[in-house]
């Protein structure tokens, strides 16, 4: 089924100051493209606790630039909490008084995780352009160690958007014994033509870059002219012409009157200059090449011969959210993993929700998205760990909360 929704903020206070981990593994993960990570380590934060049965955990899984740290605070003076802290916390979409939350920064990153920036072990130096081409199905198969390691054989439900997504439909598709319920936002069964194309645009504009030095740039200046440019690319993708258009329309940056040079003097370019400069200061531009490869070589259908063959590996039941602005990944491609699932015999939901921001709407219309994830997740009955206790000790039935 699909509804158009309209939305308003919500009121729920956050979780505070939380704590990055990290988890490292010496048994080689075998990669899609051939050979082995041989030794890997990845980055990772959880929100509140997991029950007594370990029924009760969500896994989070981020976008392209984003990382381990999707809530709360590292430090009382970080300028922002995590990325999608307004959906995580008491009384929030994800509740952290009911579930308990893991968010783990993608091998391939450069935020804990192993990545391009990361040591050799073989040489003793940064992997640089030697790192492997990894794929979403890496990235996950990654994480399943993390999962596995933390005591959950199955996940309540795995969240996340974008390239998230992806990986949320990758756990639901390669792994479905391990996964209850699925929560696609904005995101996509394959990466299209176009999406290829932006991302081929902006790892030409850093590997272009004379400082890029065949991705062995460590310990010299990083190429950061090109990952400004590959940066203010991509954030035109992740807007939409309206919200564009009403932020900054044909306005001057600081002048009243046209230069007639060609030096930057809209408000738009400012603003574009700006994402880059501020993206420099916390990614890498090798991350950047890997990670937007791993996006492109996403393709469900033609993994297993059709959509349809897909969808009906998975177990699981699914919740699509998709944003009616945006063009990056627009509804069609929610609607038509929905129509496999629904063909596959699933219970599917897909929600198109009315917003202006474009594919960054899942970063920052949360209060449309919270009441429809808080009753797709209620469909499960989980209750906090201190009311099932009560719960089965009046009962004496022994039974789990989750089945009464």
């Amino acid at each position: 089924m699909t509804h158009m929704i309209a939305y308003q903020r919500n009121p729920h206070p956050g979780i505070g100051l939380v704590s990055r981990q990290q988890m490292s593994w010496t048994t080689p993960l075998p990669l899609e493209g051939g050979g082995s990570l041989a030794h890997y380590t990845l980055a990772y934060e959880t929100y509140g606790t997991l029950n007594a049965e370990r029924t009760n955990a969500i896994l989070l899984l981020h976008a392209f630039s984003g990382d381990a740290h999707a809530a709360g605070r590292n430090s009382p003076h970080d300028r922002k909490p995590g990325w999608w802290d307004e959906m995580v916390g008491p009384g929030r979409a994800f509740d952290t008084e009911r579930y308990f939350l893991i968010c783990s920064n993608v091998i391939g990153g450069c935020q804990g995780s192993t990545g391009p920036s990361s040591r050799n072990p073989a040489t003793g130096r940064p992997y640089g352009g030697e790192f492997p081409v990894i794929t979403i199905g890496d990235m996950v198969r990654a994480q399943a160690r993390l999962i596995d390691a933390l005591g959950i054989e199955q996940l309540f439900a795995i969240a996340g958007g974008s390239m998230g997504g992806f990986q949320a439909l990758e756990w639901a598709t390669a792994m479905p014994e391990r996964v209850r319920s699925v929560i696609v936002i904005a995101s996509s069964a394959r990466s299209a033509t176009q999406t290829i194309a932006w991302n081929s645009i902006g790892r030409r504009a850093i590997m272009n870059d004379p400082r890029w030095r065949g991705g062995d740039y460590y310990g010299h200046e990083p190429p950061t002219d090109g990952l400004a440019v590959a940066r203010m690319i991509g954030h035109v993708t992740y807007l939409s012409e309206e919200s564009l258009e009403n932020r900054f329309s044909r306005r001057l940056q600081h002048n009243t009157e046209r230069a007639f040079g060609l030096e930057s003097e809209f408000a738009v370019e400012s603003y574009l200059e700006y994402q880059g400069d501020i993206f420099n200061t916390r990614f890498d531009a090798n991350s950047y090449l890997y990670i937007t490869k791993a996006m492109d070589y996403w393709d469900l259908p033609g993994l297993y011969g059709s959509l349809d063959a897909a969808m009906a590996r998975s177990n699981a039941e699914f919740l699509l959210i998709s944003f009616d602005s945006d063009w990056l990944y627009p509804p069609s491609e929610s609607e038509a993993i929905a129509t496999a699932l629904h063909r596959t015999g699933h219970y599917a939901e897909h929600h198109i929700l009315h917003s202006e921001a474009g594919h960054d709407s899942f970063l920052v219309d949360f209060a449309a998205q919270t009441p429809l994830i808080t009753n797709f997740l209620d469909r499960f009955a989980i209750a906090p760990p201190m009311e099932r206790a009560v719960a089965e000790e009046v009962s004496g039935l022994g039974r789990h909360w989750a089945d009464l």
